[in-house]
C-alpha cells in the first residue's frame, strides 16, 4: 500500500533549525552545481572538512560568473523560512562565482510546469512529481522501496557511482541530487485501526494528481479522499480522513496530533523511504557550466560525508513523536506487509508505473544489508 507523502520542502520549513544542522545535504539540493557546501558551515554550525577547497574534495570556482534561477517551493511564500534561508544561501554561492535567483512558489505544481516551460534552470520537488521527468530517478519512491535507512545510505553511495549517475539524465533534464526525507509512517485517529484489513472502509488521504494511489487504497476496501499538498494535512486533522501517511518530520509541522487526537496513533512500520528531487534543465545549465557533470560526481561524493548526519536528524524527527503515540507490530505481521508490499510493487512495474532498471537497484541495495533475505535468490526484479 503506497500513501502519499508531504513535499520535502514544505516539512524543511517548520523543521528549520534541523535542516540548518545538516546545511551540506539541504544545500547540496538547493545548489548542486557548485561547492556551497563548504561555505555554509559558520551559518549552520556544522563541523566541515578544511577550508582548502582541494583537500575538501570540491568542485574549483566556476572560471566566470554563472547566473541561475531556482524554483523553490515555499508554502509560506517569498517571507518564509526555506526562502529567507535559500536567499542568505546564495550569498555564500557568489565566491564560487555562481549567482542565483531564488523564485518562492507556494504551489509544487506551478513550479513544476514553470520549470518545464523554461522559467528556472533548477527546481526542488518531491521525486514522486520528478517522475514527469525521469522516469527512472523518479521511481524511487515505490512501495516497500528500503526498509531502513542503512538501504538507503546504501542506494545512496551506488547511485553517486558516476555510471549509474548516468540514469539521471533524461534529454534535457537531469536529476542532479536525491535526497532522503525519511520513513513513511501510517498516522491513524485510532489505534484500533492496525491492520490493512481494519483500514477497509476507511478514509484515506490521497494526492489528488496521483491515479495510482487512489486505486491501491480503493484495492484494500478503503476510500480515497483527494487532497493536493496544501489541503493534505488538514483533510486528517479536520475529521475529513481517518489515516494519513508523512514522514515523522512532518509530525509537527503538520501538526498531526490534532488528527490523531486521544486515541489515534503511528503505525511503527515504513510503508517506504521517501525522498525529493531537484531537477535541472540541462540544455539551459550545461552551457554556461560545460563541466556539470563532473562537479555534480565531485559534489555527490562529497555529500555522502553528510549522509549518516542526515540519517540521525531523520531518527531525531521520529523521537519527537511522543512514545504513547505509537504503535508496534508484531516481526510476523510486518513481513507480511513487506511480502504484500513487494507483491504490489511488482505488479505496478508490470504496468508500466515503476521503472524495472530502478526496481533492480533498489533490491540490490536491500540484498546488501540482508543478502540472506528469499528476494536475494530470485531474479523477479
Amino acid at each position: 500500500m503506497t500513501l502519499p507523502m508531504k513535499n520535502a520542502v514544505s516539512l524543511m520549513n517548520d523543521a528549520l533549525p534541523r535542516w540548518q544542522r545538516l546545511a551540506p545535504t539541504l544545500l547540496l539540493a538547493l545548489m548542486p552545481v557548485c561547492a556551497l557546501p563548504a561555505a555554509a558551515g559558520p551559518l549552520a554550525g556544522v563541523d566541515m572538512p578544511s577550508p582548502d577547497k582541494a583537500k575538501a574534495g570540491l568542485p574549483a570556482p566556476l572560471p566566470k560568473p554563472v547566473r541561475l534561477s531556482f524554483c523553490i517551493f515555499d508554502p509560506l511564500g517569498p517571507q518564509g523560512k526555506i526562502i529567507q534561508s535559500a536567499r542568505d544561501l546564495a550569498k555564500f554561492a557568489e565566491e564560487w562565482n555562481l549567482f542565483a535567483d531564488i523564485r518562492p512558489y507556494t504551489d509544487e505544481r506551478i513550479a513544476a510546469e514553470d520549470f518545464k516551460a523554461g522559467q528556472c534552470d533548477v527546481v526542488a520537488i518531491s521525486t514522486l512529481r520528478a517522475k514527469q521527468f525521469n522516469f527512472t530517478i523518479g521511481s524511487i519512491d515505490a512501495p516497500g522501496n528500503l526498509r531502513n535507512y542503512a538501504e538507503m545510505k546504501s542506494f545512496m553511495q551506488m547511485v553517486a557511482n558516476p555510471v549509474v549517475a548516468s540514469l539521471a539524465v533524461n534529454g534535457r533534464y537531469q536529476i542532479a541530487a536525491i535526497v532522503p526525507i525519511g520513513s513513511i509512517f501510517v498516522y491513524v485517529n485510532d489505534r484500533q485501526i492496525n491492520s490493512l484489513s481494519k483500514a477497509a472502509g476507511k478514509r484515506v488521504v490521497v494526492l489528488d494528481w496521483e491515479p495510482n494511489m487512489s486505486k491501491l487504497i480503493s484495492g484494500i476496501g478503503a476510500q480515497p479522499v483527494p487532497a493536493d499538498f496544501s489541503t493534505y494535512a488538514g483533510k486528517f486533522n479536520n475529521g475529513q480522513a481517518d489515516i494519513i501517511a508523512a514522514p515523522a518530520m512532518g509530525y509537527k509541522p503538520m501538526e498531526l496530533a490534532k488528527g490523531m487526537g486521544s486515541k489515534g496513533g503511528v503505525i511503527r512500520f515504513p510503508l517506504l523511504q521517501a525522498t525529493a528531487a531537484v531537477v535541472v534543465r540541462r540544455d539551459r545549465v550545461l552551457p554556461k557550466i560545460p563541466d556539470l557533470d563532473s562537479r555534480l560526481n565531485q559534489l555527490r561524493k562529497f555529500g555522502l560525508q553528510y549522509v549518516d548526519g542526515l540519517f540521525n536528524m531523520l531518527k531525531a524527527a521520529e523521537d519527537d513523536i511522543p512514545k504513547n503515540f505509537w504503535i508496534d507490530l508484531p516481526q510476523a505481521e510486518q513481513d507480511k506487509y513487506y511480502q504484500m508490499l513487494s507483491e504490489a510493487r511488482k505488479v505496478l512495474t508490470r504496468n508500466g508505473v515503476y521503472d524495472p532498471v530502478m526496481m533492480s537497484l533498489l533490491k540490490r541495495a536491500r540484498c546488501k544489508n540482508v543478502p540472506g533475505a528469499a528476494e536475494c535468490g530470485n531474479y523477479d526484479e
